[in-house]
């Protein structure tokens, strides 16, 4: 379906393949065009935005866009994006979390392995020419853990479906119970973690959910306990995390995304109980492949509707 006519305005530059994708459908403006001399006579043309991560769609662009009915983003976090201030403007907002759920998933559980076992620290003990002064130390059992699920949505319930298989207790934290979820609930984060000797966040970020995993969260998880986090790096205080890991109330974590990317702060470099990965979780070929369809399906399901309801009328 081509509707060219449509104009569609980039708030970033997309990843290889993806605007070209988005041109043979329709008319598209780059991020270039923002706050250029000739925007303010293009905005009014601009029925739909494509937003990518970490680039802000703020309430002062918002409204600089008066016919805009809807914003797709490539990514599945849209904390990027003004929610309040599209929500006044009745604006559609779409994500491409379908696509890299799976993929976030296997990362998640990578983590807890690497973090568990403790095999990225394994390897350094190799790798420093440790090995033949003596076995590497004891790690623990994945099996049998109990695991508290941060954020039950669609990346949590493919991370509890690949956990069962490897023998762990499932329970989770929303805002509110899941209708038809098949694991206890939790109705805060302290008293989840209180019952997991594994916490996994896979909560959206922003404001809501900022430092919300912090040191009440971490003591409750005991000294036994590891926090996995594949979501955003607002959701983990990483000062209180540096204090449980120096205390010994906490066992270890595994990161795959951190306040200051992608310069992280240097005591979460090298720790020896942090496994620190640089925000790869649905970083493959395939995954960002689907994730620029859904983007664009996202917006052309959108105009589809709307040119249907317009015919009926």
């Amino acid at each position: 379906m081509n509707r060219s006519g449509i104009d569609i305005l980039l708030s970033a530059t997309m990843p290889p393949g993806v605007a070209e994708d988005l041109a043979r459908h329709f008319t598209l403006h780059g991020p270039e065009v923002i706050g250029s001399p000739g925007f303010a006579d293009l905005a009014p043309r601009i029925r739909g935005m494509a937003s990518r991560e970490p680039a802000k769609v703020d309430a002062a662009l918002l409204e600089a866009l008066p016919n805009l009915e809807i914003i797709s983003s490539y990514s599945a976090g849209i904390d990027n994006i003004d929610l309040d201030a599209a929500k006044r403007r009745g604006l559609v907002v779409a994500n491409s979390s379908e696509a890299l759920d799976e993929e976030v998933a296997d990362t998640a559980i990578a983590l807890m392995l690497m973090s568990v076992r403790r095999f990225a620290a394994a390897q350094r003990h190799v790798l420093d020419g440790n090995w033949a002064k003596g076995p590497f130390p004891l790690s623990r059992s994945l099996k049998g853990k109990r695991l508290g699920i941060v954020g039950l949505g669609h990346i949590g319930e493919a991370i509890a479906v690949r956990a069962a298989v490897f023998g762990l207790s499932i329970a989770y934290h929303n805002r509110k119970p899941k209708p038809g979820a098949p694991y206890a609930y939790h109705a805060t984060a302290v008293e989840l973690a209180a019952n997991s000797d594994i916490l996994a966040v896979c909560c959206p970020g922003g404001p809501a959910t900022l430092n919300l995993i912090d040191a009440k969260v971490l003591r409750a998880l005991g000294p036994d306990g590891v926090v996995v986090n594949v979501s955003r790096g607002s959701v983990v205080d990483e000062d209180a995390l540096l204090a449980a890991l120096a205390e010994g109330s906490l066992a270890g974590a595994g990161l795959d995304v951190c306040r200051n990317e992608p310069n992280p702060r240097p005591e979460l470099v090298g720790h020896p109980d942090i496994v620190l990965l640089p925000h790869v979780g649905s970083a493959t070929t395939e995954t960002r492949a689907r994730m620029g369809h859904v983007m664009r399906d996202n917006l052309l399901a959108h105009f589809a509707a709307a040119h249907s309801a317009a015919k009926e009328v």
